[in-house]
């Protein structure tokens, strides 16, 4: 028997591991086959490439192979130029329907902080080229990062990624979640779907793992999508439409008992995330845990999280604390169950990692990238309960202020504001008067409001740290900038959330029927609420990040349409925020 060369070992493991991510330090590998034939079959690269979970020394690479063969065997290669003047590595594997034909190379033994270009190639068919970049490490100068959420294929064009992928010398992109969602055709922001050509695939609910692969091989045709995933590697967490909606740890508000096991449906959805995505199991046969560190050197200590699946109690609904009867709320019993100490949406052990990955790090900014807004999004009674909308808030606010005042006999009030308030008195009913008074709740309990006690810990853990903290947030297909502090107001952090890619935000869920008015609701709300510094209420768009060691700047940037085949940037509705380094006090912005 000859002897077996480390070569033939991963060749032969290659092909009977399936899905598993191959690794490979071969350095200097170059190809069996410098004169390739073609295959006895059509074979197509369909859904382009990707890198993704860059490393100091490896890169993981992704694509996938589309051919009506049992196994087909293929080529990746590395080089330091798009032009592949030169391979530095390659080497051969092969792929099958055990992992629904896609193929993950985990390249070790690379350079820091390096711009590699990859490709593939299946008899002598290549794939599009690639650009990676392994993470730097000592002393690093900038990181440049775009952020990104929700993107839902029938909602409309991926214009937020063609634009992201259009900046130069990204270091990676970072997706927060709900990069597909679950909705079969007519459902969830489909009703532009058809004019557009982005009806979804299956045309049902997907439930299996074959309805979950059909679902990302039809995002994956996405030619913008392709382009984003080509730029710059890919660091991305699910929240929960990879799934199913507002799903948590033990089921989901959108999966019925008509639909099977809730278990084996996220199983299958996992399995499917795993193969499509360009991410590293933090262990062999581990899809449940995502919870990660990406270190760029001194600089930044990227911390992804799953505030989603793995630890998360069930969401509270208001609903559950309505007296069908009075319609009043039980403030009390909601309040107790609320801020139960015990309420939990990372679990134990991820907490204790997240303790203590923010304790021992000695980079100069520290950031969370995860689901939901973590800033207190709280909001006057009536409009939390969907009774008043922000503006009829304020306006109403602002009106029993001004009959306050006259019953006080303020003689400060001017002619106009005494016929103001006579002309619209009436407007102060009972009824009115009483959803005023209600106190300030949670805008959304599935976000980090829902469970203040272990959002107090972790804020609490970085000011005993004295640590520069930014939050990423995703989830509510809107944009803002908060201002994060401990329960009785000492500072600690900022938060900084991405709009969503193509899901709809508050602009249809309040009917905001254009730009001027969500301008107006906007205003109200960073007057309302108290930490908010910035919201966008209506456009796609995603952030930009340049991260130095003196300050942090983030753009937000949107894009006119989704509906449209064409668009442009909106410069109009750009926004600019800068976060100062200062060693001394929490990290702060300033809006520019």
């Amino acid at each position: 028997m000859a002897k077996l060369t480390r070569r033939d070992f991963l060749l032969a493991s290659a092909a009977s591991i399936g899905s598993i991510v191959i690794s490979t330090s071969l350095s200097g590998c170059s190809s069996d086959n410098d004169n390739p034939e073609p295959l006895p079959y059509d074979v197509a690269f369909l859904h382009g490439v990707a890198s993704g979970d860059p490393t100091t020394d490896a890169l993981l690479l992704w694509t996938r192979i589309s051919a009506e063969a049992t196994e087909v065997p293929l080529e990746w290669q590395l080089s330091v130029d798009k032009e592949f003047s030169q391979i530095l590595r390659s080497g051969n594997t092969t792929t099958s329907a055990s992992s629904d034909y896609t193929v993950k190379i985990d390249v070790r033994e690379l350079a820091a902080g390096t711009e590699y270009f990859y490709r593939f190639r299946a008899g002598t068919v290549y794939s599009p080229i690639g650009r990676g970049k392994t993470l730097p490490e000592g002393d690093v100068s900038q990181v440049k990062l775009a952020v990104f959420s929700c993107s839902n294929y029938p909602a409309g064009y991926f214009h937020v990624y063609a634009a992201a992928a259009l900046i130069n010398g990204l270091d990676a992109s970072i997706h927060l979640g709900d990069y597909i969602y679950e909705y079969g055709a007519g459902g969830y922001a489909s009703e532009d779907a058809q004019a557009m050509g982005r009806v979804v695939q299956p045309a049902t609910e997907i439930l299996t793992l074959a309805d979950y692969r059909q679902r990302y091989a039809q995002y994956r045709t996405d030619q913008a999508l392709q382009q984003i995933h080509a730029a710059a590697p890919f660091i991305a967490v699910w929240d929960d439409h990879e799934i199913t909606n507002d799903a948590w740890r033990d089921g989901a508000e959108n999966h019925q008992s008509d639909e099977g096991d809730y278990t084996e449906r996220k199983m299958a959805a996992l399995r499917a995330y795993f193969e499509w995505m360009p991410i590293r199991p933090v262990a062999t046969g581990d899809n449940e845990t995502i919870y990660r560190q990406f270190e760029f050197g001194n600089l930044l200590n990227l911390l992804m999280l799953d505030t989603r699946i793995i630890g998360r109690d069930q969401q509270l609904q208001y609903a559950s604390y309505i007296d069908p009867t009075s319609g009043q709320l039980d403030a009390q019993r909601f309040t107790a169950d609320l801020t139960q100490s015990s309420r939990t949406i990372l679990g134990a052990e991820q907490l204790q990692w997240l303790q203590d990955k923010l304790s021992q790090s000695t980079a100069r900014w520290q950031m969370l990238g995860q689901q939901v807004l973590m800033g207190r999004m709280m909001l006057p009674g009536a409009v939390a309960l969907q009774q008043l909308s922000v503006t009829d808030f304020a306006e109403l606010a602002a009106l029993a202020q001004l009959a306050g005042r006259a019953q006080a006999g303020d003689p400060t009030l001017t002619t106009e504001q005494l016929a103001y308030l006579q002309a619209n008195q009436q407007r102060l009913t009972p009824a009115v008067m009483t959803l005023l008074q209600l106190p300030a709740m949670p805008y959304n309990l599935d976000a980090w409001d829902g469970y203040p006690a272990e959002r107090e810990i972790i804020l609490n853990t970085v000011a005993a740290a004295k640590k520069q903290l930014l939050v990423l947030a995703g989830d509510t297909h809107n944009s803002w900038a908060n201002h994060l502090d401990l329960a009785d107001g000492t500072a600690v952090g900022v938060e900084l959330a991405t709009s969503s890619v193509t899901s709809p935000g508050l602009e249809q869920y309040i009917n905001l029927p254009d730009r001027t008015s969500a301008a107006a609701t906007e205003q109200a709300l960073e007057q309302l609420v108290q930490g908010l510094q910035y919201a966008n209420l209506y456009d796609r768009g995603f952030m930009l990040l340049t991260v130095s060691p003196q300050q942090v700047s983030c753009q937000w940037q949107y894009v006119d349409t989704i509906k449209q085949a064409e668009y442009q940037l909106l410069e109009t509705r750009a926004k600019q925020a800068v976060v100062q380094y200062n060693a001394d006090s929490a990290a702060r912005l300033t809006l520019q």
